[in-house]
């Protein structure tokens, strides 16, 4: 989750690149660093984040050159510090790195052999190191450059500077994205259309492989023609416009996220994913569902699984897409693999989308990114329409997809004639109508839930606790709250609490239980029972009116009541 930004024109390189690395923020919080390109190479970095490196720059100011390229790093490999910050430099190399080389080690063998010396504890040092010898060798920075990447495994995405070269700036990718923008004053790449936004909407998206040679009278490819293209964002869409900070930008965003996605695919009150090029023929001859995903994308995909099989009959089964490739599931030749990504460029999903189109499987791609990696490579590509989602956690690239999902559901049931028109028109009435409308009074409720959260914020581990959708939405929950606390948090199918889970359950850890399925009230009442037994906190997220569980909890929070199958998006 690291960012790349580079520039070369006829502009001072500093302050454009600083900018860069300021929108990117959101991508790496370790350490981060710059390097400019004159006469050699002039190297700033830091333990910290972009204000750390600026406080740096006013007392070791850089030259006034016209090429840089900077990073704000998450660390991988080697802990956060100024020696593992990118720019890394190695021989007549200098470059900055997204991505892991899985080789590594053999390759530093390899190098030091040949009187190579680091200094670093980075994957991105070795690869440095890597691309220097073969431009050596092949004395040419092109094909150097290729040869180099051709001795690394796993993902990258480089932006590079040769010594000799004082205003080109390389980039290559495999696996990680990479964006270049055109601008009046020169050229721009970065790993983010978003922090292109303060500079230009001229962009055009790297293919795997594909090496760009940016100078500022101009921009090469080793192959083919550039296609430029011109995005419809906005900077000021990815800025913070008034919120503390972009998470809760995006939570409050996401009734409106849900209406983008969902407005383009109704017609005559019915699911219509004819703009998608999905026609009925192709829904009709689904005889099985694959879902793949990670992380929240998966954790959607969960939630979904229940209501197609429920709604359109259609035996469905979700993935880790670090796991698809390894364990090949039993596959017809109509089954359909969905691939959801928020970016569409989740490595391991794009590994799973390339898998299954190599086994002839149709495929569909659900994803937030227009012209992603994912997206371009699918049969099908449904946009989710979120809009830039900055946040590292998110929020309504999940909700998009999770209504995105529900909506393609009843579209299969009607082609599968699993369900009639007027259900159909009813369900899609309430996810596009009564969704947007209860999302708006679940986000009303902002101090109700900071004051259960100042309860409960000190302590070190939670459970979440459900049963079949809401132990979906459990999984969700428990990452968000990882993710964005540091709190130990873990999410349980309710059932399974008696087999050991129970002996971890005491009076300081608290117990967060979902219980909105009416289908399964009885089953986790008696759960939450069993852990108020061991005089835990418990916290149930209930239906209005439910007034029997308040009887026996802790603290409640009641969410308006909805169909079942829309709950999960409150």
């Amino acid at each position: 989750m690291c960012g790349i930004i580079g520039y070369t024109g006829k502009s001072e390189a500093t302050d454009k690149v600083i900018l860069g690395l300021q929108v990117l923020e959101y991508r790496g919080y370790d350490s981060v660093g710059i390097c400019t390109k004159g006469e050699g190479f002039d190297v700033v970095k830091t333990k910290g984040r972009v204000k750390d490196l600026i406080k740096k720059l006013e007392k070791n100011p850089l030259p006034n050159v016209g090429t840089a390229i900077g990073h704000t790093r998450w660390a991988t490999h080697g802990s956060p510090s100024e020696s593992n910050a990118h720019p890394h430099t190695v021989g007549s190399v200098c470059l900055v790195h997204n991505g892991i080389i899985e080789n590594y080690r053999e390759l530093k063998r390899d190098l030091e052999e040949k009187g190579y010396s680091f200094v670093s504890e980075t994957d991105t040092e070795i690869a440095a190191g890597v691309i220097d010898y073969f431009i050596k060798q092949e004395r040419d920075t092109k094909r150097g450059i290729a040869r180099g990447v051709s001795m690394l495994k796993g993902s990258y995405a480089f932006a590079i500077m040769v010594e000799g070269e004082n205003d080109t700036v390389y980039a290559i990718r495999k696996g990680s994205p990479l964006v270049v923008g055109k601008a009046d004053d020169g050229y721009f790449l970065a790993s983010d259309i978003t922090a292109l936004l303060p500079f230009t909407k001229t962009y055009y998206s790297l293919k795997e492989g594909e090496l760009i040679s940016l100078m500022p009278k101009g921009a090469e490819l080793d192959v083919g023609d550039i296609e430029w293209q011109e995005t419809e964002l906005t900077y000021e869409a990815a800025q913070k416009g008034g919120y503390d900070h972009f998470m809760l930008k995006e939570i409050y965003e996401q009734p409106r996220a849900m209406k983008n996605a969902l407005s383009p695919r109704i017609k005559n009150g019915l699911p219509d994913f004819t703009v998608d090029g999905i026609d009925d023929e192709l829904l009709k001859g689904i005889s099985s569902l694959h879902i793949v995903a990670c992380g929240s994308a998966m954790h959607s995909a969960l939630a979904a699984r229940s209501f197609f099989e429920e709604i359109a009959g259609v035996p469905t089964q979700v993935f880790v897409a670090s796991e698809y490739r390894y364990s090949p599931p039993l596959t017809e030749k109509d089954t359909l693999v969905i691939i959801v990504s928020q970016s569409g460029e989740t490595a391991d999903s794009l590994a799973s989308l390339r898998y299954a189109r190599g086994r002839g499987l149709k495929t569909v791609a659900i994803v937030n990114v227009v012209e992603s990696s994912i997206a371009r490579e699918a049969d099908y590509r449904v946009y989710t329409y979120a809009g830039p989602e900055i946040a590292v956690a998110t929020t309504k690239g999940y909700t998009t997809q999770l209504v995105t999902l529900y909506l393609f559901g009843v579209a299969l049931g009607v082609e599968k004639g699993k369900i009639d028109r007027e259900k159909a028109k009813s369900l899609t009435e309430c996810l596009f109508f009564d969704t947007q409308r209860v999302c708006e009074a679940v986000l009303g409720r902002r101090d109700e839930i900071r004051k259960i959260a100042n309860e409960i914020y000190k302590r070190d581990d939670i459970f979440y606790i459900g049963r079949g959708v809401d132990y979906a939405i459990c999984q969700e929950a428990s990452l968000k709250l990882k993710e964005i606390s540091y709190i130990h948090c873990e999410a349980y199918a309710a059932g399974e609490l008696k087999h050991g889970t129970l002996a971890l359950v005491t009076e300081a850890s608290p117990v967060i239980a979902i219980c909105v399925q009416e289908s399964t009230y009885d089953k986790i009442a008696s759960n939450i029972k069993e852990v108020k037994a061991r005089e835990a906190n418990v916290l149930a997220i209930i239906n209005e009116g439910d007034e029997e569980t308040h009887k026996f909890v802790d603290e409640t929070i009641a969410i308006p009541r909805i169909h079942n199958f829309v709950a999960p998006v409150l």
